[in-house]
């Protein structure tokens, strides 16, 4: 099955085009035929493209999504010959307490979607508006289906999600902890179970998805039992521009001295906090490595050791949750890449018999490998995510289950 795999925002659309199906998902054989990024729609847009064959990157004004859904099928066609589209896979940050898992998409499942905005006000309209386009360029008769971030972590029980707030503000608003990166931190569980030949309710581990967001996830049994970001992608660990956790009086206080309204605020703690806020330099934890080993950079340093204490207080924090765990799995492009990075989330943490072997960890970039001496009592392994993949998978389950 050929499934094109969106992950659509306000003003930009990722996509890959995936052939996957019943078989290949045994075997492991699915295959990216295409896929890019366009960014900046509404005005000039850059269109990235990149195939087998090449990588493409041109400008074009592109008004809507839909219009930009036409693009990236005119560059399908090209690339891969009128490759006919079976199913359409789509991103959606928020599901609330509706949705538990990947479902086919009509009218009242857009609903569903809708009455979460209030819930990711920045994200499910944007996601919707992908649909909607969808339905537009491509037409009722292709099968769509809605991939939830939050879904793996409906299994949390009440102790993990409940905010220590007057309950009735759960009751009216379903005020609560969602989490998110689900998709990825579910790929990553399922890739462990391959790797290590075992059942999914035999697992045990700390599964930590550092990207520009950031998030860290309890996982027993195979399931969610914890995780670090909240209602919104704002809790939880110090990402590349938003906070993670604070003190919620900061936000009276910054009110108070600063005249900010509540916009004004949570743009902050969202878009200019984080790495770029603590080093006032950048989002980028590359260059900040950059900064650090060239030029000794004080604020980039304190930058980087907030953000590795941070992922250390949620590990220690988990372990005590489930009493301990079978390994660490790290993933997203902060983790995957940067071997600095890990080392220092890692070091001094013998006392949980997490030892890093050096070498293992330097030539482990980009692939999936072991990181930890031979011996260790918690392993810790790099497994690169890859959340357009699960999400073509499940656009197969669920349009083979209908």
């Amino acid at each position: 099955m050929i499934v094109l795999v969106l992950n659509c925002g306000s003003s930009t659309i990722k996509f890959q085009l995936i052939n996957t199906d019943d078989e290949k998902m045994r075997t492991n054989q699915d295959k990216t035929l295409v896929k890019g990024v366009i960014e900046r729609i509404g005005s000039e847009s850059v269109i990235t493209i990149k195939s087998k064959q090449s990588v493409k990157k041109t400008t074009q004004p592109v008004r809507t999504h839909a219009k930009a859904l036409d693009v990236i099928l005119s560059f399908i066609n090209e690339e891969e010959s009128g490759q006919k589209i079976d199913a359409v896979g789509h991103r959606v940050v928020h599901g609330g307490e509706k949705f538990s898992s990947s479902v086919l998409i009509d009218e009242h499942v857009i609903k569903g979607i809708s009455d979460c905005i209030d819930l990711a006000p920045l994200h499910n309209p944007a996601n919707i508006s992908g649909i909607r386009a969808s339905q537009e360029v491509l037409g009722q008769n292709i099968p769509q289906v809605a991939v939830f971030d939050t879904s793996f972590h409906t299994t949390m029980p009440e102790s993990a999600f409940l905010y220590a707030l007057p309950y009735q503000y759960y009751r009216r608003y379903k005020l609560r902890r969602y989490g998110f990166h689900g998709t990825s931190h579910r790929y990553i569980s399922f890739r462990y179970k391959q790797i290590k030949k075992i059942k999914m309710d035999k697992m045990k581990i700390i599964t930590l998805h550092l990207g520009n967001g950031c998030s860290a996830c309890a996982i027993e049994n195979g399931v969610s039992i914890d995780t670090s970001m909240g209602m919104t992608p704002l809790e939880g660990l110090v990402m590349g521009t938003r906070s993670g956790d604070i003190d919620p009086a900061i936000i009276e206080f910054l009110h108070l001295k600063e005249g900010l309204n509540s916009e004004e605020i949570f743009s902050i703690l969202n878009k200019q906090s984080g790495l770029l806020g603590l080093s006032g330099i950048t989002n980028d934890m590359k260059d900040l490595v950059d900064e650090v080993r060239e030029y000794k950079d004080r604020r980039a340093n304190l930058a980087i050791e907030i953000f590795t204490q941070r992922v250390k207080k949620y590990i220690a924090a988990y372990l005590a949750r489930m009493n301990g765990a079978d390994a660490i799995i790290m993933a997203g492009g902060i983790a995957e890449n940067s071997p600095y990075i890990r080392k220092r989330i890692c070091e001094n943490m013998d006392f949980f018999g997490i030892t890093i072997d050096d070498s293992l960890n330097e030539k482990t970039v980009g692939t999936e490998g072991i990181i930890s001496k031979k011996g260790s009592s918690l392993p810790v392994y790099v497994i690169p995510t890859n959340e357009e993949l699960l999400i073509a998978r499940d656009t197969v389950r669920a349009v083979n289950k209908q």
